[in-house]
């Protein structure tokens, strides 16, 4: 009896998440270790397909950074990394795209649909859905020099998001799975960091939540404790402080960027935990950070 009144109370839990969140969008970066293990693996597709089947309309963009740099060491092409972005040559372009918009895309759409989900994959060039600029990024060596512009290669930006193919789908019941490649005017392909790709699709789609899969716990602060939940001034302070540094920079840039243009919370969680979509979206407690305006 008592573990049936605890699956009822679970239950209970998730409704007022339920029906709040009906019918409303919510963009999920997918990365890090919940794309790699078997069981994460699946209790992601469950989760996603789970909120699907609630009524709310998820939509998933995902990275592979690990996957592409497996790839590129098997063809002997090097990796090398400015300011944690990949510098991108015509031969890792190629390999960018056919692993990201391939293989790993294909994978995720496969197991969402394993589950009972009709998941379809997409990248940024179908129906133009990401308009890409090549992204230029300025370094400053010292203060008695002017900045410096390291070229990166196809590395790229957002500049628009056109979400009218996302929209098609969202009606006719199918979740959408991003590859985050962008189209440039000349239809030029880029690499873009899955993470600001996910806020900007976030943005144009007016979602409620834009969640960040990682694998740590969440935004430390100066002691080093995790902080459940924080606003865009506390943010700018850690940043100025230095207690956001290294990786989590551009999570936390591109969650203020998201919460500063109209995305209601963002969430950033440690997808190590199973089932950690569904624990952030539908309990009274959540995991990891949650950042509001």
């Amino acid at each position: 009896m008592k573990k049936d009144d605890s699956i009822a109370d679970v239950l209970i839990e998730c409704l007022p998440y339920i029906r709040r969140f009906y019918g409303k969008t919510i963009v999920i970066k997918y990365g890090g270790h919940a794309m790699v293990e078997e069981r994460l693996k699946e209790d992601f597709a469950r989760d996603v397909t789970l909120l699907k089947y609630t009524g709310l309309n998820p939509v998933i963009v995902h990275g592979g950074g690990p996957q592409i740099g497996v790839v590129l060491n098997k063809m002997g092409i090097g990796s090398s990394f400015v300011e944690g972005m990949r510098v991108t040559d015509a031969p890792t372009l190629d390999v960018v795209e056919m692993v990201l918009g391939g293989k790993v895309n294909k994978t995720i759409v496969a197991e969402i649909n394993r589950q009972g989900g009709k998941a379809v994959g997409l990248s940024g060039k179908d129906g133009n859905l990401i308009s890409a600029g090549k992204l230029r990024v300025i370094k400053t060596f010292l203060e008695d020099k002017p900045p410096e512009i390291i070229d990166i290669g196809m590395v790229g930006e957002v500049l628009k998001i056109n979400p009218e193919i996302i929209a098609t789908l969202k009606s006719d019941g199918f979740i959408p799975v991003i590859a985050p490649i962008g189209v440039g005017a000349s239809g030029e392909t880029y690499n873009i960091n899955a993470d600001w790709v996910a806020s900007k699709i976030a943005v144009a789609l007016k979602a409620v939540k834009l969640l960040l899969l990682t694998d740590v716990k969440g935004i430390k602060d100066g002691s080093g404790d995790i902080v459940s939940t924080t606003n865009l001034k506390a943010m700018r302070s850690m940043f100025k402080s230095g207690a956001i540094s290294g990786g989590m920079i551009p999570k936390a840039a591109c969650s203020m960027e998201a919460v500063g243009n109209g995305v209601e919370k963002v969430h950033i969680i440690d997808g190590r935990i199973p089932h950690a979509v569904l624990l952030e979206i539908f309990t009274d407690k959540g995991i990891g950070t949650e950042i509001v305006a």
